[in-house]
């Protein structure tokens, strides 16, 4: 995962019903943050950056990864659509123009 940028567009993986979508978005960071190898950062668009919010229980795991020395950012133009600027409990603002520049430097893992 060292070698990795995680692209989250969702608050909620998959197409199936949301509250099952979120409990495994949650499982998913809840694992990710116990390996030895942490993502090079995770980069939140669209409804991503809910994610980031009390709304989710990700948002707990993606603090301790950031704690942890792991970016973790939010579109800007995104958190702004939202309304959810204030309400970040993880993450901080960033660019597309960044995300572009992570994404030239390492693989790009999209959960969507």
């Amino acid at each position: 995962m060292k070698n990795k940028v995680i692209f989250l567009t969702t608050d909620s993986l998959g197409n199936g019903e949301r509250e099952l979508g979120s409990q495994i978005l949650e499982t998913f960071f809840t694992l990710l943050k116990q390996r030895e190898q942490l993502p090079a950062a995770v980069f939140c668009a669209n409804r991503g950056v809910l994610a980031l919010t009390e709304r989710s229980l990700a948002s707990v795991h993606l603090k301790e990864l950031a704690d942890r020395g792991v970016p973790v950012l939010a579109c800007a133009t995104c958190v702004d659509y939202y309304g959810v600027r204030e309400q970040l409990m993880a993450g901080e603002i960033s660019s597309m123009g960044h995300f572009m520049e992570l994404a030239e430097a390492y693989e790009v893992m999209t959960l969507a």
